[in-house]
């Protein structure tokens, strides 16, 4: 996971920002699937694969401040 390392900060939060919020109206894609996930409407393939797609940077953002604070034990 040194590659998680390498990336900065700053391109990991705004890569989260830009593609975990757009489209940014009427309301952000991932709030849409989340809300679809909690109503137990998520059915459809594409749904699933939109969830992972606009999730996984803030997923990748959790991994790396995770890694953060084992690392330097803050």
């Amino acid at each position: 996971m040194k590659w998680l390392d390498r990336v900065s900060w700053f391109n990991l939060v705004l890569v989260a920002l830009l593609l975990g919020l757009a489209p940014f109206s009427p309301e952000p894609h991932l709030w849409e699937k989340l809300k679809m996930l909690a109503a137990g409407s998520l059915v459809r393939p594409l749904d699933w694969f939109d969830l992972a797609l606009h999730g996984a940077p803030f997923l990748v953002l959790a991994l790396k401040g995770v890694r953060h604070v084992r690392k330097t034990g803050a």
